[in-house]
């Protein structure tokens, strides 16, 4: 945003020098009245956190009730105001909780602006938000996947994701292997529809200790991953399944796995308990707020 003036006037010296005795000063006359006006009609817009959207957006669709996410819900109502304002969203779901109905009524918004497929997910973008909000609330702390073709390890993932992938990396000595990237649609069928979007990976753990597997688990969730060691008794062979939190690309499958994580869950249809060791956990975060530090 532009900052208004604020109206004062600089002062002025006057110079004695060379001025005749009784001479009369002239007056400047006023200038600024109209900036000063305009000012006090220019809207102070609401702000709108798009990573506390974006968190929001996973963690309450598999809700039962309409219960808000701490942080997020003044954020999300901001939202949800503007998409009612546009005819999307009915006044009962105007509540700061990012449902389903929410999901759904974003996602008329993004194909009204002409997106389809993954762009019109009803997850908000930056700029699909940023339209949304123009005259309403101005976009902060804004998220990107980046490009969709990038890769690590040969595996396609998303400019967010590798960064993700090599920043983990670095906190260790051995590496790490991808399995499975993301943008894979109708790919390994256990996976249940969660690759096929942004943001998630599998990573081989078949040349690591069981203590290195839990360290790499830390080291993911450390930069941002809800991240989780599959195991023979979940009905899989030995191997990480990460989703990096609040990816804009992420599937609905993939993001419900986040609720999942944020409730302290595995992230598989029983929604049993984390089966990761306690000095293995750390705080929630995501990419974003851990470059913050």
């Amino acid at each position: 945003m532009v900052q208004a003036p604020d109206g004062r006037y600089p002062r002025r010296r006057l110079l004695s020098r060379g001025l005749a005795a009784g001479a009369a000063l002239a007056v400047p006359a006023l200038v600024g009245t109209s900036a000063v006006a305009a000012t006090s009609a220019t809207k102070v817009l609401a702000t709108v956190d798009m990573e506390q959207v974006l968190l929001a957006c996973q963690v309450d669709p598999p809700k039962s009730g309409t219960g808000t996410t701490p942080g997020a819900q003044a954020h999300v109502l901001a939202v949800e105001q503007a998409l009612r304002a546009k005819g999307l969203l009915a006044a009962a779901q105007t509540d700061g909780h990012f449902g389903t109905a929410t999901l759904d009524a974003y996602a008329a918004w993004q194909r009204s602006l002409g997106y389809e497929g993954i762009d019109a997910n009803g997850v908000p973008g930056r700029t699909s938000l940023t339209q949304l909000g123009s005259g309403r609330f101005d976009v902060t702390r804004p998220v990107a996947a980046g490009s969709r073709t990038d890769s690590y390890g040969g595996k396609r993932v998303n400019t967010r994701t590798a960064d993700m992938l090599r920043a983990a990396d670095g906190m260790f000595s051995w590496n790490l292997t991808l399995t499975q990237g993301s943008y894979n649609p109708g790919g390994d069928p256990d996976s249940a529809g969660t690759h096929d979007g942004g943001g998630v990976v599998d990573i081989s753990v078949s040349s690591l200790s069981t203590t290195q597997r839990w360290q790499t688990i830390r080291a993911l969730r450390t930069v941002g991953f809800a991240a989780w060691l599959r195991t023979p008794g979940d009905g899989f062979a030995y191997h990480i399944h990460a989703n990096g939190i609040s990816d804009p690309d992420m599937s609905r499958p993939a993001r419900n796995q986040v609720h999942d994580y944020y409730f302290g869950r595995n992230g598989l249809a029983n929604h049993a308990p984390d089966n990761t060791p306690e000095q293995y956990r750390v705080p929630l975060t995501w990419w974003e707020k851990y470059k913050r530090g």
